[in-house]
């Protein structure tokens, strides 16, 4: 017997209970047979206001993150996504594989990261000098830097909106982020990569693709798409980006 809407795959995607952008995105690149189903990881402070409260936010993801996942292996799910991309990034690519693993050997089911679905994109547009935008603080911008260093690939530039709470991200508007996309190209960048799951920045990063004339990769258009390339789900997806329509 297999699940009557989820016939191909069943995904768990865990999430901060604050997001509010990664299920609407999710469910916006849907393919037949595939669906999502998210399980929150509490959070109940959601200041992000400085480095130390930005680690305190990260510290409550990893104190609920196994309960999230409890709670989701009830629906009987097939495989999991993490769709919180800065624990993934933390102590560079050993960090992230160590991560996964945590994950997997917990679950018994495999899970994609961020930073696994970020490494994925680049090797697949062959590009090695990006430039960032994410909503974080100091803190977490160095240890994005570190990753992307970990796996040959030089951030030429860096923005970080340092958003003063969890919810605020998802405020950030696209007309700022527009602005910001232009001030960090530039003919030594190859691609511009977007942090933070709940940062809107699917459509947007569409759209720039065309006007800027380079990938623009949203993290969670690559979070998707990784996740259904390791499943053997080779659907293409419009309207989210080139990494979608063409890998």
């Amino acid at each position: 017997m297999v699940d009557v809407l989820g016939w191909r795959k069943k995904f768990g995607v865990l999430a901060p209970s604050t997001n509010t952008i990664v299920e609407p995105d999710f469910h916006a690149m849907a393919v037949r047979g595939v669906t999502s189903h998210m399980s929150r990881i509490h959070i109940r402070d959601q200041d992000l206001s400085s480095d130390t409260k930005m680690l305190n936010v990260l510290q409550q993801i990893d104190d609920e993150l196994f309960a999230a996942i409890e709670r989701m292996m009830t629906a009987g799910v097939d495989y999991l996504i993490m769709a919180m991309s800065a624990e993934t990034f933390w102590g560079g690519s050993e960090g992230n594989k160590a991560f996964v693993k945590r994950i997997e050997d917990f679950a018994g089911l495999r899970i994609a990261s961020c930073a696994s679905a970020y490494q994925a994109a680049l090797e697949a547009f062959k590009v090695n000098k990006i430039a960032v935008i994410t909503p974080y603080q100091a803190v977490a911008d160095d240890k994005i830097r570190h990753f992307f260093s970990d796996i040959g690939v030089e951030v030429v530039r860096l923005k970080g909106l340092r958003c003063p709470t969890a919810l605020a991200i998802a405020e950030v508007s696209e007309d700022t982020l527009r602005q910001h996309l232009q001030e960090l190209d530039g003919d030594d960048v190859e691609a511009i990569v977007q942090m933070g799951t709940n940062l809107s920045m699917l459509r947007l990063a569409d759209e720039a693709e065309r006007w800027l004339g380079k990938p623009v990769i949203a993290v969670n258009a690559a979070t998707w798409w990784y996740a259904l390339r390791q499943n053997e789900i080779g659907d293409r997806v419009y309207g989210c980006g080139r990494l979608l329509r063409e890998f």
